[in-house]
């Protein structure tokens, strides 16, 4: 299969440029010029005027199976990533049974196999049944096929327990991913603590609830000599902790959410169960803050934090609802709308949902390179479009997008040069 004329965008490569892809055997085979001629007989895919990216990873997401089937499961989770353009979805722990063991991550993985459209790799608990107080089989888990470990969700609140956590991950290279946050100062809270908080009579989460933690992470990431990556930071302070950290030359990475870049708590007005976050949604120049971490590249990655929630759930008083949004669809063209608001490279987006993630990670993807998984999306840079309801694909519809406009759409995605979206 060829796909010819499409602009190439491949940060792993630095390349940027209109150009033919040549796709044989779920391989990218070679990148060609695009005045070539096509030998007889192959299919070919005319990209002008279209960008042809890498398949996304999202390096956080909540897919709910096993246990929660009826607000996601691997397959609508699957058919939802496909429609955003993420092929490799990286799932997080806390299930029912919690991924604590690798028979639970067996489970994910083989499920996966078979009816999802885009490649699901599971995270396993850190410790059992995220209680942040025995850590879990971290060597059989990674025999089976976890790729980091994390309990998000819940932090790993004694420091002794999670010292342990990086020295027992790294002697079986698992990477290991940090829920920061205090619970004791976070307490009840369902939005950031402020001004407005106080206004809307809703208790709030400081930020130093957030901040604490990434200090003490970062901390225990330097006397080990172990990396640790930080998940969904939403506080100019964390990234200030987290530069300091780098200059200091701690190998600490961290992540931000598209809905942090993009919403402030000022959305929480309307009390709107979905604009509900943990982390919550901060103070503009927290936002601010975190968007020019990405043009200084001190964030190292975008997730989605997709966590889908039945609508009867979201249908509470605002203090009672879940925390989350799904953001799986949606994680692509809130890229392109940072992009065409913020002037920040595309490329240098690109880069925080492609090859970071893969880094970080050390998974196969997030780069067009000749040899590579032909895991593609073809973009219509300029296609001008609103989310619906009646677009999600996944089972949960809880997001504060609906009805937000975007520009940019996904044409068609790939999985190993297999056609996932749209699908038959």
């Amino acid at each position: 299969m060829w796909i010819k004329g499409g602009r190439l965008i491949d940060p792993a490569n630095n390349r940027d440029e209109i150009a033919d892809i040549l796709i044989r055997d779920g391989r990218i085979e070679g990148i060609y010029p695009t005045a070539g001629t096509v030998p007889k007989g192959e299919e070919v895919i005319d990209a002008q005027g279209m960008w042809v990216l890498p398949g996304l990873i999202d390096m956080h997401a909540h897919v709910r199976e096993p246990g929660f089937e009826y607000k996601e499961d691997i397959e609508s989770a699957g058919r939802a990533a496909a429609a955003g353009g993420v092929t490799t979805v990286v799932c997080m722990a806390n299930t029912d049974p919690v991924n604590d063991n690798p028979s639970v991550t067996q489970y994910i993985i083989r499920k996966a196999a078979r009816v999802s459209r885009v490649r699901i790799l599971p995270v396993g608990a850190i410790t059992v049944g995220l209680e942040g107080k025995v850590l879990a089989e971290m060597g059989l888990m990674r025999e089976a096929g976890c790729v980091a470990v994390s309990d998000d969700g819940r932090p790993v609140e004694d420091a002794s327990i999670m010292r342990r956590a990086l020295e027992y991950a790294s002697t079986f290279s698992l990477p290991v991913i940090s829920h920061c946050e205090d619970r004791n100062l976070a307490g009840s809270g369902v939005m950031n603590e402020g001004p407005l908080s106080s206004k809307l009579g809703l208790p709030g989460i400081p930020a130093v609830a957030e901040e604490i933690m990434v200090s003490r992470d970062v901390l225990l990431s330097g006397y080990t000599r172990v990396p640790i990556h930080v998940t969904h930071i939403s506080t100019k302070g964390s990234l200030e902790i987290i530069s300091r950290a780098k200059q200091q030359g701690i190998r600490v990475t961290c992540d931000v959410t598209p809905h942090h870049l993009l919403l402030t708590e000022e959305c929480v007005k309307a009390y709107d169960t979905n604009t509900k976050m943990n982390p919550p949604l901060r103070e503009a120049s927290d936002r601010q803050a975190l968007i020019e971490g990405i043009r200084m590249n001190l964030v190292d990655c975008i997730a989605s934090d997709h966590a889908p929630h039945a609508r009867d759930e979201k249908d509470l008083d605002f203090d009672l609802a879940p925390f989350g949004m799904i953001g799986l669809q949606t994680l692509l063209p809130s890229l392109m709308k940072i992009h065409l608001e913020h002037d920040i490279d595309f490329p240098q987006l690109l880069a925080c949902v492609t090859r970071n993630p893969a880094r970080v990670l050390g998974l196969e993807g997030g780069t067009l390179s000749p040899g590579a998984r032909a895991d593609m999306v073809i973009f219509d840079p300029t296609a001008a479009w609103s989310l619906t309801e009646e677009m999600i694909c996944s089972k949960s519809k809880n997001t504060p997008f609906i009805g937000q406009a975007f520009t940019g759409k996904v044409v068609r995605t790939f999985v190993e040069g297999t056609e996932v979206y749209p699908a038959d």
